[in-house]
């Protein structure tokens, strides 16, 4: 009987989501675990290389004393421990996340980036990978690294998709996913661009006009100063210099 629950433990699969909010699901089932020992395997899955114990204390509980903290790290570990699978390996001196744990931000993030561009385009386009942030609900100041990690990562790959939508002729997804990358950042001109250069290249110079003008606005309101010399040629060349595409001639 022992050998059997440890084959049927050590072949469980056991996935870690931060996305969205936290979750332990092992061979499908939701597990709960303590806020304390939730913020432990957090901590843990977002330093892949492992985490030197004392470290991991004082980030998790700021607040207490040395002893305090170490003592609460021992409390959460003991906790983690009682879970029917293997999550943690821990020596003496350092924390890793035990190997076959996976989890969404690290092997879910690395199999959208390795995906095929069509995969990366169909993924990215109902926002199926890339539209939850990173336990949202927590406040915790280790937190912020990652998020802007994981925002570049999103910004990125919906760029990604978008150009290679672009090249491909499908202008009405480029836009999509352009579009979605400028409401996660308004002020990204990069993004601004590629919706400009899908409505050009549907010849919709009124759609294209539109959107720069809307973007050179925020850019005046936010920072004081207007596109790039590049972004202004691009949409001058197409619609004059005086941005009034319904008077271009036919």
């Amino acid at each position: 009987m022992g050998n059997q629950v440890r084959d049927r433990v050590e072949s469980a699969r056991i996935e870690l989501r931060l996305l969205g909010g936290f979750g332990l699901i092992i061979d499908g089932a939701g597990v709960d675990v303590t806020p304390a020992a939730q913020r432990l395997l957090a901590f843990i899955a977002l330093t892949p290389r492992g985490a030197e114990r004392s470290y991991t204390a004082f980030q998790l509980w700021p607040c207490n004393d040395e002893h305090r903290a170490k003592a609460n790290l021992r409390s959460a570990l003991w906790r983690l421990g009682k879970v029917p699978a293997e999550l943690v390996v821990a020596t003496k001196s350092h924390l890793r996340l035990a190997p076959d744990v996976w989890v969404d931000i690290r092997h879910g993030i690395a199999e959208l980036a390795d995906a095929a561009d069509d995969s990366i385009v169909a993924a990215a386009l109902p926002f199926q990978a890339l539209d939850s942030d990173l336990l949202p609900d927590w406040y915790d100041d280790w937190l912020t690294i990652e998020r802007e990690r994981l925002r570049q990562f999103r910004l990125g790959a919906l760029e990604e998709g978008a150009v290679i939508a672009l090249k491909r002729g499908r202008m009405a997804q480029a836009i999509q996913l352009a579009l979605a990358a400028v409401a996660i950042d308004p002020l990204r001109e990069s993004a601004h661009r590629i919706v400009v250069e899908a409505h050009l290249a549907n010849g919709n110079l009124f759609d294209a006009n539109r959107q720069y003008e809307s973007f050179a606005a925020l850019l005046r309101s936010q920072l004081g100063c207007g596109p790039s010399a590049p972004f202004t040629d691009l949409i001058e060349l197409a619609v004059g210099p005086d941005h009034r595409p319904w008077l271009v001639a036919v």
